[in-house]
């Protein structure tokens, strides 16, 4: 088995709980988009970047017994987090595989029925090869389904607030400087049907709320986890970082102020 790798957010225990609330969030989003893709009972669903298992047992539940969840991560701590889910609660029929997803093929042998992939182009080295790869582990017809950002600056307060908007650049310009690229679905359209896809539906989700929605505790759980690393890292200074926080925090006791979350774009797609 290869050495664990740590991703560019971790893979700690604050991380994994971090994850964990940001499927719950975005758990009645994700199962609307696999219904609409037609992911069913005895289905065989490639998750690719499972991380902790959250969507992946969420899965598991809709292919039931008869079906497959071949769950694909690089991460050993995050997939000893999935086998510990599954175990929990009797899912026998997911399966994890460790793997870079920057280097070879995936598991499905051309026969997979689906995959669903959120947030993971946008941090691999080479996001067209990675496509061309779930290609080939999917049937013709089988359906792909992803979540990645479109224009992540839209991550704002409003009213406005500079000093956040500094921490979201600076978030940007880490993940750029690892390799990855926060806005890649600006390009994974174009590049599906030179990869053997037809595009089904495109939506964009982008959320308002304020500090009563649920949806703002998924950027919050992420500025509280992030601004250590980003110090961590020398992007930020201590001081930097407790003032974004404390700027935050004030935001969040204001009932008037609001959030608007980084874009994302859905699509699902059909193999050709």
């Amino acid at each position: 088995m290869a050495i664990d790798r740590d991703y560019v957010l971790g893979t700690h225990d604050d991380e994994i709980a971090r994850l964990g609330m940001q499927h719950d969030v975005w758990r009645e989003r994700a199962i609307d988009a696999w219904q609409r893709a037609g992911i069913a009972p005895g289905h065989t669903v490639l998750d690719v970047g499972c991380g902790p298992g959250f969507a992946a047992l969420d899965l598991a539940g809709i292919v039931g017994t008869h079906g497959r969840v071949l769950a694909v991560d690089r991460s050993r701590r995050f997939l000893e987090s999935l086998v510990r889910l599954s175990h929990e609660r009797e899912i026998h029929w997911v399966e994890g595989f460790e793997q870079d997803l920057d280097h070879g093929d995936l598991p499905g042998d051309g026969r997979a029925d689906a995959a669903w992939c959120r947030w993971v182009f946008a941090f691999v080295q080479n996001p067209r090869a990675l496509l061309g790869r779930i290609a080939r582990a999917l049937r013709p017809g089988g359906a792909l389904v992803f979540h990645e950002y479109f224009d992540y600056s839209t991550w704002r307060l409003a009213p406005r607030s500079p000093m956040f908007e500094e921490f979201v650049a600076v978030v940007m310009a880490s993940w750029r400087a690892s390799g990855g690229e926060p806005d890649i679905a600006l390009d994974l359209p174009a590049w599906l049907p030179q990869e053997g896809f037809t595009i089904r539906s495109v939506r964009p989700i982008v959320e308002v709320v304020s500090p009563a929605s649920p949806w703002w505790q998924w950027p919050r759980a992420f500025v509280e986890v992030n601004l250590q690393r980003l110090v961590s890292m020398g992007r930020l200074e201590r001081d930097q970082a407790s003032a974004i926080l404390e700027e935050f925090v004030l935001a969040e006791q204001d009932p008037t102020r609001l959030i608007v979350t980084p874009g994302v774009l859905e699509v699902v797609a059909t193999r050709n």
